[in-house]
This record gives C-alpha cells, sequence and structure tokens, in this order.
C-alpha cells in the first residue's frame, strides 16, 4: 500500500482522509490483533488454570484502562463524525492530540496520521476482547461473563438462527458497523454476546440462504412488512 500511494499519492485530501480511515486500518488491525494475541499465548503461564485466569483477567484490564484512555477518540469514531478527520487522518495535521497517546505498532511516520494506527489498535483490541473471554470460558466456564458490559441474558433471540444470520449479513453488507470495517465472524461474536446464542458456522448459513429458490431475503422481506404494518396501525 505505501509503495502505491508513493507513486500515486492522492487526487485531493478528502481521498487522504478516505485512505488513513477506511483503507489502511482495516489490515493493519489485524496485524496489531495478531500480534496481541501471540504475545498473550507467548506470556501465558504454562501451568495451573488459576494462574492462567488471572493473567487473562489482568489482560482484560489493560484493554479497559486503553478504552477508558482514548475514550473521547472511540466515541468520536463510534458516533461516526467527521468534523475532525482532518485533523486525525491527514498527513498535514501531524499533531499529538491530548486524547491520542502514541502508538508505535509499525508506525512510518511517512506512512501514518496522527491517528490512524489508534483507531486500527481500537479494532484491534475489539477482537481481542473476543479472544479473551474465549480463553477465559474455556478455562472457567463462566468466568468472562463478569467483564461483559451488558446482560446477554436480558435479551434471548427466539427467532431462528438463519434469520439472525440473514440479518447479519444485511448489516455487514451495509458497512455500517465499525465504518466497514468488521469481518463476519467478529459481528457474529457480538451477536452471540448480546442475544445470549451460538452461531455456527455463519458461512454455511450464508450460503444456504444464497441458494433459496425465489425470495432469497425472505426473513428481512418479513421486517419491512412488519414494520409497515406497525406504522399503518399507529397511524390510525
Amino acid at each position: 500500500m505505501q509503495k502505491l500511494v508513493d507513486r500515486e499519492d492522492f487526487e485531493d485530501s478528502q481521498s487522504e482522509i478516505d485512505f488513513f480511515k477506511n483503507i489502511k486500518p482495516y489490515p493493519m488491525s489485524y496485524l496489531i490483533y495478531f500480534t496481541e494475541v501471540r504475545s498473550c499465548e507467548l506470556l501465558l503461564p504454562k501451568a495451573g488454570n488459576s494462574h492462567k485466569v488471572r493473567f487473562l483477567k489482568k489482560e482484560i484490564k489493560k484493554i479497559n484502562k486503553f478504552f477508558s484512555t482514548n475514550n473521547g477518540f472511540v466515541h468520536y469514531m463510534e458516533q461516526n463524525h467527521s468534523y475532525l478527520d482532518h485533523q486525525f487522518f491527514s498527513r498535514q495535521s501531524q499533531v499529538d492530540f491530548s486524547l491520542t497517546p502514541s502508538i508505535n505498532y509499525y508506525e512510518n511516520p511517512e506512512f501514518s496520521t496522527s491517528h490512524d494506527m489508534l483507531w486500527a489498535k481500537v479494532q484491534a483490541l475489539y477482537r481481542y476482547i473476543h479472544y479473551i473471554r474465549e480463553q477465559l470460558e474455556r478455562l472457567e466456564p463462566g468466568s468472562s461473563s463478569e467483564f461483559r458490559e451488558r446482560q446477554p441474558s436480558l435479551l434471548v433471540w427466539s427467532g431462528g438462527k438463519t434469520d439472525l444470520i440473514e440479518l447479519i449479513y444485511a448489516l455487514f453488507a451495509s458497512g455500517y458497523l465499525n465504518h466497514g470495517t468488521s469481518d463476519i465472524i467478529t459481528i457474529c461474536k457480538a451477536f452471540e454476546d448480546i442475544f445470549n446464542i451460538k452461531l455456527a458456522n455463519p458461512y454455511k448459513t450464508y450460503s444456504n440462504i444464497k441458494a433459496r429458490k425465489g425470495d432469497r431475503t425472505k426473513f428481512l422481506n418479513l421486517l419491512i412488512m412488519l414494520l409497515e404494518t406497525k406504522m399503518n396501525k399507529d397511524d390510525d
């Protein structure tokens, strides 16, 4: 990517912002994520489940501290704001703002803005949270639930799993989750947390949905019909 940018550069400032906000952080977030996972596996105690659980809980605390420190920037991105993009995602504004500590993951000053690597790390740690929870659940079933921000038991998906997968793929196709950078597995894991459900092999389910004869998006169409019916009823 860097060679291509060096060779062709950007047509205008908006193209540069889009690249450093929506394109570069996506692959970099995976590089950071797998670096975190590798580091965790190397440092994880080799014996004794209690020692392993204690280590993983410390990892959760470090993640929470990171999000607390960068709360302003995370909120800005999650709310899909753009009024500071020219400062955060343009190389013309190489300034460290108070809400953003320096990020040293693979940072190249000639190929970075003040916040693109921070945004990549935010996305990486979203994935890393799920990894830590899975490890905790495997070592000590039920132990990861204390770190969940929501109470999954309050919401239970009472429809079919295929319907939920159809909804998830629609949201994925929209690009409205994490600016289109979230993959299917990450989205599925989030829905598993929310609805206390296990979604096995979403790719196969999606293939079955695509193979339907006639109405392939029947659940989404049903939702449209039900909402239209409710709105018409409320208007009466």
